[in-house]
């Protein structure tokens, strides 16, 4: 393949930025540019952050979320409610709902929604260990906070299924504040407040 670019350097860098979720190679070679201007030390600076956060942040034992740490500081907090536990689809999700600071309870991050359409199943996600988890006792509450969409209610009705029989949890759901058809990260944060403070058992939302 012929280069696009003279210089070799500025082809790879170029490529490497249109990786990128929404960056197409306009955009990839304009912040190329933009960094070619910057002081070399604020550009190596930039380079190891990235480099640091591929290889010191993991992800928590307990919850799944992002941490740099075995355990993340929200499942080692002792002020939180931990037999409280709020199930939502990825890491941006609890940052969402921790931005309303009206929840206290705890998380667990599944990495995905079941869609057979993607080739996503129950094995490819955190199911499991939140099974063990309820299993394990503790936990009086699960909170499905999940996508109001079909790939949501059929994730959260195969959670209800696995946890029902468990032990003696309420699974309950958010309130349908949340618009049908769309993720946490398009709700404000009055809207999930309320979503979270008036959620109801998950058995009431099978006769809607």
């Amino acid at each position: 393949m012929e280069q696009e670019f003279e210089s070799r350097l500025l082809e790879n860098a170029v490529n490497g930025f249109a990786t990128l979720p929404g960056i197409g190679r306009k955009t990839a070679l304009r912040l190329v540019l933009y960094l070619l201007k910057r002081p070399e030390k604020e550009v190596a600076d930039f380079a190891g952050a990235l480099t640091r956060l591929r290889s010191e942040i993991g992800y928590c034992r307990e919850c799944h979320n992002i941490s740099e740490s075995e355990v993340c500081p929200i499942c080692s907090n002792p002020r939180r409610d931990h037999s409280t536990v709020m199930v939502v689809e990825n890491v941006k999700d609890v940052m969402i709902v921790e931005r309303t600071g009206r929840y206290r309870g705890v998380y667990h991050v599944l990495g995905g929604l079941i869609s057979p359409m993607d080739g996503i199943g129950p094995q490819d996600l955190e199911i499991e260990s939140l099974v063990s988890r309820v299993r394990d006792g503790g936990v009086s509450e699960v909170i499905l906070a999940l996508s109001a969409t079909m790939e949501g209610d059929t994730t959260g009705f195969y959670l209800y299924r696995k946890l029902s029989p468990v032990a003696e949890v309420s699974v309950t759901v958010l309130a349908r504040g949340v618009s049908v058809g769309s993720g946490l990260e398009y709700t404000d944060d009055l809207t999930l407040s309320r979503s979270i403070e008036g959620r109801t058992p998950f058995e009431s939302s099978l006769s809607k």
